[in-house]
């Protein structure tokens, strides 16, 4: 058998020519659970306001590698010492931070598993690979849960500034072609450092720290919670537990079947078996869209009508305030769509319904992004920055919103 190259090259529209490191994770993005990624995309349904976000989780999975290998490079010119195996371990844990995720990402978290987590698939994902790659990811599996002594690798894979976040601001600020995240991750890399076990961003990158956290909080309001999107996940969410309470009566619906599985069983973390992960490797965006193109036209009203508002674009009107959303407003819309469509209460909360969304650019609580001083002080950015606007970047700022239909159905 001919020997396959395996130090591939991807170009990407972003940073340019990206290499791979190393056979390992050639290998690895080589599996069929990697490359099952290219087929769930990044924003999930942003692109019914973003035509351009048709970006994977595969792009970015690549590109989060590609920037390990930059904050690597950077560390070890300043004399932090990271050995082969740390190296390779951090490349393997940001390349499969991610492997967990499902269909439309968030949507499935809430909807056909119970309270399980995108983070915790990807555990069960990378102890699986382990198994297959003869224990070669135990180092990657430590970093990536936190257990490993040396805490700031733990950081460049999930922090305040780790690789996750510098890629996806840029690369769905890209995408949706929202200038404002367009942060330069880049001059961020080359600033950090590590003092006393610990991430720390050398004084002279306050300025880029500062537009990160900026562009984040914009991101957040402009492209992860515009009210489209929010509405178009919260009916993908309803259409798939309208589907798993239909099947609990006995209904038939034309679906794959890994999404059937998933319809069919009542899976929480305790009971996500071999034959669960298997199967949830099975499932992406397209059996999704494939399920709702014939539940569209069911005669389920409730199934029928959520599909047809998702693949037709023709969504739930939505209504974002600063306080809470009262009940009176809620009962009044179902009572009229209980009225026109002669339809129980229990089918309008379908279509009627309220919740909160919630924007904060930097949790200090939980990590701090650390600036090391000229003279050696360490402080944490609030302080640090003359910006007047990261105090209120470090508030939570919540939102709430109504969501009911348009003159007809």
């Amino acid at each position: 058998m001919k020997a396959q190259n395996k130090l591939k090259i991807f170009n990407d529209p972003i940073y340019g020519f990206i290499t791979i490191p190393n056979t390992l994770i050639f290998d690895l993005i080589e599996h069929k659970y990697f490359q099952r990624l290219r087929r769930i995309t990044q924003m999930g349904l942003s692109y019914l306001v973003y035509p351009g976000a048709h970006h994977t989780r595969f792009h970015h999975a690549i590109g989060c590698m590609h920037l390990m290998k930059k904050a690597v490079n950077v560390l070890r010119f300043k004399g932090v010492t990271i050995s082969e195996d740390e190296e390779n371990a951090l490349y393997i844990a940001i390349l499969l931070h991610d492997i967990g995720h499902g269909p439309f990402s968030h949507a499935m978290e809430h909807s056909i598993v119970n309270g399980v987590s995108h983070e915790q698939i990807s555990m069960l994902f990378m102890e699986r690979l382990n198994k297959e790659f003869n224990s070669s990811l135990t180092l990657a599996i430590n970093i990536f849960k936190g257990e490993y002594h040396r805490k700031f690798l733990c950081q460049l894979i999930s922090g305040q500034l780790d690789m996750d976040r510098a890629d996806y601001l840029k690369r769905d600020s890209f995408y949706t072609g929202v200038a404002e995240g367009n942060v330069n991750s880049e001059r961020l890399i080359t600033m950090l450092n590590v003092v006393n076990d610990k991430l720390v961003v050398e004084e002279k990158g306050i300025y880029s720290v500062e537009k990160f956290l900026l562009a984040r909080r914009l991101m957040y309001w402009q492209v992860y919670l515009h009210k489209t999107s929010l509405v178009a996940e919260q009916l993908l969410i309803r259409v798939l537990k309208r589907a798993k309470e239909l099947k609990s009566q006995g209904v038939n619906l034309t679906a794959s079947s890994a999404l059937n599985y998933f319809l069919d069983h009542n899976i929480s973390i305790e009971n996500f078996d071999t034959k669960t992960l298997d199967t949830f490797s099975q499932l992406d965006d397209y059996d999704i869209v494939s399920a709702m193109k014939e539940w569209q036209f069911h005669d389920d009203f409730v199934l029928s009508n959520l599909c047809d508002m998702i693949v037709n674009r023709d969504l739930l009107k939505i209504k974002i305030k600063k306080k809470a959303i009262k009940l009176e407003k809620l009962d009044k819309q179902i009572d009229k769509l209980m009225n026109r469509y002669n339809i129980t209460n229990h089918e309008a909360n379908y279509f009627v319904f309220s919740g909160e969304i919630t924007n904060q650019a930097y949790k200090s609580e939980n990590q701090n992004i650390n600036i090391l001083h000229k003279n050696g002080k360490i402080g944490d950015i609030i302080n640090a920055s003359d910006h007047f606007n990261l105090k209120s970047l470090a508030k939570p700022v919540t939102k709430f919103y109504i969501c009911y239909p348009k003159q007809k159905i």
